[in-house]
C-alpha cells in the first residue's frame, strides 16, 4: 500500500464538465498520465505537492457540503496504490475522470468508485492512436460492476466519419450518455452544428456541453 501522493492541486469547487455541472466537488488532480493529448492544458511539472493519506482526508472532511470527490488529472489510475489506502477511509461519492484505458487498474478499486467520466480519447484530437479496443475493455468493467458511466468526447472540425461511427457504436451497445465536449476555441458555430446532427441522427443520447468553469473563469 502507498500512503503518501504527489499532487499537482487540491481544491474546491464546481464540476465543469458532463452532467454534473454546476455541482461542488473537492478536486484532486494527479499528475501522470500514460497518453500524451495535443489539446492539454495543465503544467504537471511545477508547484507539485506531497500529501499523506491523512492529510488528504483531514482536508476533505472539513466540508459536509460537497457532492463528490473528482479524481481528476492527468491520470488517477496510474495512482491506484494510493487510491487502495484513500478511498476505503472515505465517506463521500468518488468522481473518477478517467482517460479509459487503464481497464486492469479500475477494477482494482472499482467497488469505490461511485461515478465514471471516461473520455473517449479520438486520434484526430489527441494524437494517441486508435484507443477503441481499450474504452470497449474499460466500459465492460464499469458495466460488470454496475458502475454509473457516461462518455466525453473532445473533438475539433478534424473528427473523421469513422470515429463518429465508432463512438456511437460503442455508447449503443452499452446505453452510454455521450458528451460531446468541443476544443476549446478551436470550431467554429457551422461546423459545430453539422458534427452534433451527424450524432444525434445515428443516437439519440447525446449532448453537446462546452466546458462551463472555462467560461466563468473558475479552475
Amino acid at each position: 500500500m502507498q500512503n503518501n501522493i504527489v499532487l499537482k492541486e487540491i481544491f474546491t469547487s464546481i464540476q465543469g464538465e458532463g452532467p454534473y455541472i454546476g455541482v461542488k466537488q473537492f478536486f484532486m488532480r494527479f499528475t501522470k498520465c500514460n497518453l500524451k493529448c495535443k489539446y492539454c492544458d495543465t503544467n504537471f511539472f511545477s508547484d507539485l505537492k506531497e500529501y499523506s493519506v491523512e492529510n488528504l482526508l483531514n482536508i476533505v472532511n472539513e466540508d459536509k457540503s460537497i457532492h463528490s470527490i473528482s479524481l481528476t488529472g492527468g491520470e488517477p489510475l496510474l495512482e491506484v496504490e494510493f487510491l487502495q489506502s484513500f478511498l476505503p477511509l472515505v465517506s463521500q461519492k468518488i468522481y473518477l475522470e478517467t482517460n479509459g484505458t487503464l481497464y486492469k487498474n479500475l477494477e482494482k478499486i472499482i467497488n469505490y468508485i461511485d461515478i465514471i467520466s471516461m473520455d473517449i480519447k479520438l486520434n484526430s484530437v489527441s494524437d494517441n492512436g486508435d484507443l477503441f479496443k481499450l474504452h470497449e475493455e474499460f466500459i465492460k468493467i464499469a458495466v460488470k460492476y454496475s458502475k454509473e458511466i457516461f462518455c466525453k468526447i473532445v473533438f475539433n472540425e478534424k473528427i473523421s466519419d469513422e470515429e463518429i461511427s465508432q463512438s456511437i457504436k460503442l455508447a449503443k451497445e452499452n446505453n452510454l450518455l455521450l458528451i460531446l465536449q468541443p476544443e476549446w476555441n478551436s470550431i467554429n458555430k457551422i461546423e459545430l452544428n453539422k458534427i452534433f446532427n451527424l450524432f444525434v441522427e445515428k443516437y439519440s443520447n447525446v449532448r453537446l456541453i462546452p466546458q462551463v468553469h472555462k467560461f466563468l473563469n473558475l479552475q
